[in-house]
């Protein structure tokens, strides 16, 4: 490589912007010192990708997206990515990204995200378990991610999501840490401990690294079952935060309010401690716009505090990716006005 060629490829580094392979269906992911990655996050709501406040914004590099699993593998080892093929080509043609979250969990007790399969073939023991409220209530259903021949599916079809687009997607993460299951008590399922919980997630992150060693693979981490910080600390979470960090996984937060004492003292926590070291990520989710999630007194609705949730997850929290709730009308209203300003501009 000359001098010449040397100093472009410093000063695009530098700059932020993405870098292309030869490959022009390649992503090289660059992780930016002085710039935050922008995405819409519209979940399942996927057609919205084609909403004109997020297209014509050039700050929001791409949207994120919801898949879930029984989505994707129809059958036992049968795989369908004709949805996310169709997302991708259309954000492509748009200039902008897909970030993949994938679903393996749902927060409704009548819908499971996992295929039939999975809770029908008895080697697979039912493949999904209720998650409880504090009031002992159903509130959804989650995979045994805990469970081998469940995980055993699982990374299998990590790595034939990594087999066909990685480095094509901007990145891909996996659904937030935080269960209603209990080791103990009258729904404790069997074989259900909570080191061996947390020795589940680290494993799923190894397989989303080792699927995805191109694009972003990131681990969403807020509470992990067992454990309450600061007071009851097996260093669970903690452990979820190092592996990112010693494996190159970035970690991500579902919801961002700054002013709630349970996420600074889980999450939040070791994301400021730890933002100089690795890749991290927070979710602008629906609540989040009004502070009725936890962000202190709720404001007048007519006020937008999206620059108050921006500097917080940049200079608090130190993120290097932010995705923004397409809740409405503060979305429309507050989020897309925000990021046209010209010093949000993408360069």
């Amino acid at each position: 490589m000359n001098t010449l060629t040397t100093l472009l490829v410093a000063l695009t580094i530098v700059s932020g912007c993405a870098v292309k392979t030869s490959d022009q269906s390649k992503l090289t992911n660059v992780v930016i010192d002085q710039g935050v990655s922008q995405y819409v996050f519209f979940g399942r709501d996927r057609e919205r990708i084609s909403d004109q406040g997020f297209i014509d914004t050039p700050a929001f590099v791409g949207a994120q997206l919801t898949y879930a699993w029984k989505e994707l593998e129809s059958e036992e080892n049968v795989y369908d990515f004709a949805e996310i093929e169709h997302d991708l080509e259309f954000l492509k043609q748009h200039g902008k990204q897909l970030f993949i979250q994938l679903q393996d969990t749902t927060f409704n007790p009548q819908k499971a995200a996992v295929p039939q399969y999975l809770r029908t073939e008895p080697r697979y023991e039912g493949g999904v378990v209720f998650q409880y409220d504090d009031a002992g209530q159903p509130e959804g259903l989650v995979a045994m991610r805990w469970h081998p021949a469940v995980q055993e599916q699982f990374h299998k079809l990590l790595t034939a999501l990594g087999g066909k687009f990685d480095g094509k997607i901007a990145g891909i993460n996996l659904q937030e840490t935080s269960i209603g299951v209990s080791a103990s008590g009258p729904h404790a399922p069997a074989g259900f401990t909570y080191p061996g919980y947390r020795d589940a997630i680290l494993a799923n992150m190894t397989a989303l690294k080792r699927a995805f060693p191109t694009s972003v693979a990131m681990q969403y981490a807020n509470f992990m079952p067992g454990e309450w910080l600061p007071d009851d600390d097996l260093g669970l979470l903690q452990s979820v935060f190092q592996h990112g960090r010693e494996h190159d996984i970035a970690v991500g937060a579902p919801d961002l309010m700054p002013k709630k004492p349970n996420q600074q003292n889980h999450a939040y926590r070791f994301m400021s401690e730890l933002k100089t070291t690795m890749k991290l990520g927070v979710a602008v989710q629906d609540g989040n716009y009004t502070g009725t999630t936890g962000n202190g007194s709720a404001p007048d609705p007519s006020t937008s505090i999206v620059p108050d949730l921006a500097e917080y997850a940049t200079h608090h929290l130190g993120v290097q990716y932010i995705f923004w709730g397409a809740q409405e009308p503060y979305f429309s209203r507050d989020v897309v006005p925000y990021f046209r300003q010209d010093k949000h501009a993408k360069h």
